[in-house]
């Protein structure tokens, strides 16, 4: 940028800043304390190392100089006054990341993200910042090199130029892109930063920018999620971003990819909470037809379980907080379902099938510790089902529902505590600790065991219910089965670690 001023009297000056290596290009003279000297090959070498020895601190610099001349100034055309300069010196601008910078971007690449810095910047600054940041490695310096003083020069093979990058085709930048992870591109224009952001989504990345000035706003509306600086942002960014951050941290994206891992991971959490009783539901109905025995349970029990004892601690598990090793993982396929094949194998065929087979198990217990064996059971089930048996036949009926309703209960109490995490053992999930993390599943445990209590004992919720209070000794069944389903789970927890897993990487450029 040129601008003239009024020197005093008839005279005026042309002042020129900026990027110091075109600014030094236009100039002839150095300003010195005896006046404008030539700048000569040695000068001129001396100006660029100081422009470089402070981009190597990260500084942004900025070269100043000036042109002396009379009202003709005025008429002259922006390339005439950026001619001939008398070089006045540098100006350096230190903008220092902010102090969890380093830790996002060491999250970052945890969780399977890349940061690839794009800016418009001199290259040895972004090579600097982005060793400050840790998204580069700091060079080691030589044996006779001050530690301060680490070697100049710009790092070709992480460092990417504009004047490099314009003649890498279509297929370079692609394959640029696929096999190099830590990447720096500076002196970017606009369009370039565009190209990128098409370049890394033709390779099937998901890409974030974030951006604050005008010339972001393409690269912004390009990508997968557009985040502009609600502080620093022009209104332009903010108009083409999706997401606006109002503190303009970087380590915020960081803790939004977490909670929002979070709430991917609740959902595959209340998924297989529900369907496990789906199982137990389904099964009495199966015997009864396969094993020609009463049903089990009754619509109204099955609805007691999904819509009374149930419901809360589904809830609760839909606000579990996120993980503390959930950044730790690969990100999720962007092409994954939700309801996706191990989850319902797992909701089915372990979690269900383990809750099914116990519940079934107490009903057949709770008849035999009535006398009652198999076959007298299936000669009384025509009688059962048609409500015409005796009453004593009747009474046993509701206590051995109520037994098999009470172990579904506890079962999914059991899978509660399974579905707290994917990975990690349902033993390491209980304690104190989960109460306070997350309060509302201690009110859900206590309010699925308070309902499930209150619609056996209270006289007109059981009778409703076709159930009926049983003896105490047959909890002795029921209080293991939580247990047994955390167990069966972490069974199939512990051989899920143990196959090899395959990564997919999703990317962000910022």
């Amino acid at each position: 940028m040129t601008v003239v001023v009024d020197a005093g009297g008839e005279a005026l000056l042309a002042i020129t800043k900026g990027a110091p290596v075109e600014v030094i290009a236009a100039c002839s003279a150095e300003l010195t304390a005896a006046g404008p000297v030539a700048l000569d090959g040695e000068r001129r070498r001396r100006a660029l190392e100081a422009n470089d020895a402070l981009a190597l601190r990260g500084c942004r610099v900025l070269a100043v100089a000036r042109r002396p001349g009379d009202h003709t100034l005025l008429s002259a055309r922006a390339e005439e006054l950026e001619r001939n300069l008398v070089l006045v010196g540098l100006v350096a601008l230190y903008d220092p990341p902010r102090p969890e910078v380093p830790e996002a971007i060491r999250q970052c690449h945890q969780a399977g993200i890349r940061v690839t810095l794009v800016t418009g910047d001199y290259g040895l600054t972004a090579q600097a910042i982005a060793q400050q940041i840790g998204l580069l490695e700091k060079p080691q310096p030589a044996a006779d090199q001050h530690r301060c003083h680490p070697p100049a020069g710009l790092d070709p093979v992480r460092v990417i130029e504009g004047s490099h990058l314009d003649r890498l085709s279509d297929a370079q930048l692609h394959q640029l892109l696929k096999y190099r992870r830590r990447l720096v591109f500076a002196r970017m224009a606009p369009e370039q930063k565009l190209r990128l952001v098409l370049a890394y989504r033709a390779l099937g990345e998901v890409v974030a920018v974030t951006g604050d000035g005008v010339n972001d706003a393409p690269a912004l509306r390009a990508a997968d999620v557009g985040v502009a600086m609600g502080r620093m942002g022009t209104d332009v960014a903010r108009e083409a971003a999706d997401i606006v951050l109002l503190d303009d941290n970087f380590a915020t994206i960081v803790t939004a990819v977490r909670f929002g891992r979070g709430v991917t991971a609740n959902i595959g959490k209340f998924l297989p909470y529900v369907l496990a009783s789906n199982v137990a539901e389904i099964l009495p109905f199966l015997a009864m037809l396969t094993l020609a025995i009463p049903a089990a349970l009754t619509v109204l029990q099955i609805l007691a379980v999904d819509l009374g004892t149930d419901l809360l601690p589904a809830l609760a598990l839909g606000a579990e907080p996120p993980e503390s090793g959930s950044l730790r993982l690969p990100p999720r396929p962007r092409h994954q379902p939700l309801l996706s094949g191990p989850l319902l194998l797992r909701g089915y065929l372990v979690l269900g099938a383990v809750e099914a087979g116990l519940a079934m198990a107490a009903y057949l217990l709770a008849w035999r510790a009535q006398g009652v064996g198999l076959a007298e059971l299936q000669g009384l089930a025509p009688a059962l089902q048609a409500g015409t048996a005796e009453p004593m036949w009747q009474a046993m009926q509701r206590q051995a529902s109520a037994a098999t309703f009470t172990t579904i209960v506890m079962g999914q109490l059991g899978v509660l505590m399974a579905c707290r995490s994917e990975r990690a053992p349902a033993l390491g999930c209980l304690g104190l600790r989960w109460l306070i993390q997350n309060p509302l599943l201690g009110l859900g445990v206590g309010s699925e065991l308070a309902i499930a209590a209150s619609l056996v004992l209270i006289a007109p919720l059981a009778h409703v219910l076709e159930l009926a209070p049983f003896p105490a000794g047959w909890l002795g069944w029921m209080v293991p089965v939580p247990v047994l389903v955390v167990l069966g789970d972490d069974a199939r927890k512990r051989w899920q670690r143990a196959r090899p897993q395959r990564c997919s990487i999703s990317a962000a450029a910022g």
